[in-house]
């Protein structure tokens, strides 16, 4: 199986990088200039939430973030273009974000995002230019096999972000360079300061770009009308208030704000009543679950034979879990629908997460959203 690697030269054929003015993106321009591709960067400006002050810039694409990744681009003595996402990142990204909040479902918007914004973006500037492939700097791989392509885990499992790319498509991965998939962060860090890019050093962001906090808690009281209501053990317990559904998720311990005989944990939302249902046993059985059901949103490679026994992601910092996946009788508006049986009882399994299917060679089978 060929792998489509940063060790495959292709002479000044023409890519587009997305370049957030992260080290990751700004190594992946450099490591394609090095394999002797003609670079161009393009910085997508996205949407940020209106405010008298500097607090909520966007964290993608701050000011600062924008002249970051100017001067990568002038020390690698390439073109750089500012593309306007903002209409379409609120629509797409934000909107998202508060319907399914609302809804009571916990969005994945890092997965929208690239799927309706990043790449649709970079694919069009890359047909506007002229140009053979587009490239970013997530942490993952793309091998060909035959006239598939397959995508695969990244060479660093602590950055690893196929979590974030599951709906990818043939014709997408046809035309993506991940440059940095085999790589582990230090020595991308290591070849950033080597060549003196000036974000070689640069943190990680971190939570939602659209949210200038950590966690999304004071964007959601912004942004969408809140009911306080009761807080009851699942003894039926009135233990205290909690300040709007919307605000937790299953599973969740941080942010309860109940005393005495805690931590307690989420285990469910009863939106009737306006209740939040917690529990301060975090064996508490009502928080596992052994089976799930998933809309179906992608099949990367080939439609694999069901039933079938893969490893299972239900969010991003969860570690693979085994799962059978079987084909579920009921169907909505023509949607596929699988049901996942663990071998093992999951804790906190949310809906609206991602759930994503791995092969046992790493190979990334393909996922959708858990109901």
């Amino acid at each position: 199986m060929a792998s489509r690697s940063s060790k495959i030269k292709m002479a000044k054929q023409r890519v587009i990088v997305g370049m957030s003015a992260g080290v990751d993106s700004s190594v992946a321009a450099a490591l394609l200039q090095q394999q002797g591709y003609d670079v161009v960067g393009v910085f997508l400006h996205f949407w940020k939430e209106p405010a008298q002050d500097e607090l909520r810039e966007n964290k993608c694409c701050s000011a600062e973030s924008q002249q970051d990744a100017r001067k990568v681009a002038q020390i690698l003595n390439i073109p750089i273009y500012t593309v306007n996402a903002a209409k379409e990142f609120k629509k797409e990204v934000v909107d998202y974000f508060l319907e399914e909040t609302k809804a009571g479902r916990t969005p994945n918007p890092c997965v929208v995002c690239n799927e309706r914004i990043k790449f649709n973006f970079l694919f069009k500037k890359m047909l506007e230019m002229d140009g053979d492939f587009v490239a970013t700097g997530h942490y993952a791989e793309i091998k060909k096999n035959g006239d598939k392509f397959h995508l695969y885990t990244s060479s660093d499992e602590e950055k690893d972000q196929t979590y974030f790319l599951y709906s990818l498509s043939q014709k997408q991965l046809s035309r993506i360079l991940f440059p940095v998939g085999g790589y582990k962060k230090p020595a991308i860090r290591k070849i950033a300061e080597k060549i003196k890019l000036p974000v070689f050093d640069k943190e990680d962001s971190q939570g939602l770009c659209f949210t200038p906090e950590k966690t999304p808690t004071k964007f959601i009281k912004r942004n969408l009308k809140l009911s306080p209501g009761a807080i009851i053990t699942t003894e039926g317990k009135k233990i205290g208030l909690h300040d709007g559904l919307e605000l937790y998720t299953i599973g969740q311990r941080k942010g309860i704000n109940i005393g005495g005989n805690g931590p307690y944990f989420v285990v469910g939302r009863d939106f009737e009543k306006n209740q939040l249902i917690v529990t301060n046993d975090e064996k508490d059985e009502q928080i596992f679950k052994g089976t799930m059901l998933v809309e179906l949103k992608n099949w990367i490679a080939d439609e694999p034979k069901l039933p079938l026994e893969v490893n299972v992601k239900i969010r991003y910092r969860h570690q693979l879990v085994r799962g059978i996946i079987r084909q579920h009788a009921a169907g909505i508006q023509k949607k596929t629908i699988l049901e996942v049986e663990f071998l093992e009882k999951q804790k906190a399994i949310t809906p609206g997460q991602s759930a994503v299917f791995y092969a046992d060679d790493n190979e990334v089978l393909g996922g959708g959203t858990i109901l």
